[in-house]
């Protein structure tokens, strides 16, 4: 079910990659995406097309190169909708994007508890 919501492919990558720096990308990655939710809801209530199309972009970008496949393909949809500003449904798009945050949020929150467990295994 994670692989819908987390590329394996994509986090192994990251884990060799980054090695020792791969629980700080993690965490950053975690608090960045919480700050961009916050931005979202914001730009959709106050129906700022602009600060919308931003938010979307930069949590689409973060996502997609963390390996959220599909936070990624609805921050997308967003960004596309809000640059043509069209707003009709975009309220229930944020929702859907926060509900699948929130089970982005949980699969990495158990990756890096993962990665801390190694860590201290390791000696690391």
């Amino acid at each position: 079910m994670s692989d819908i919501h987390m590329d394996q492919q994509v986090i192994s990558s990251l884990r060799e990659v980054m090695e020792g720096g791969y629980a700080d990308l993690l965490d950053t990655f975690l608090s960045d995406s919480d700050e961009r939710l916050i931005e979202l809801h914001k730009a959709e209530r106050a129906r700022e097309t602009n600060e919308l199309t931003q938010a979307a972009h930069s949590f689409k970008g973060s996502s997609s190169n963390m390996g959220a496949t599909r936070l990624a393909l609805l921050c997308g949809q967003l960004e596309e909708r809000a640059q043509k500003k069209q707003l009709a449904g975009i309220k229930e798009l944020v929702v859907k994007i926060d509900h699948e945050y929130q089970m982005v949020r949980r699969l990495y929150c158990a990756e890096r508890q993962r990665v801390g467990a190694s860590d201290l295994v390791s000696g690391g």
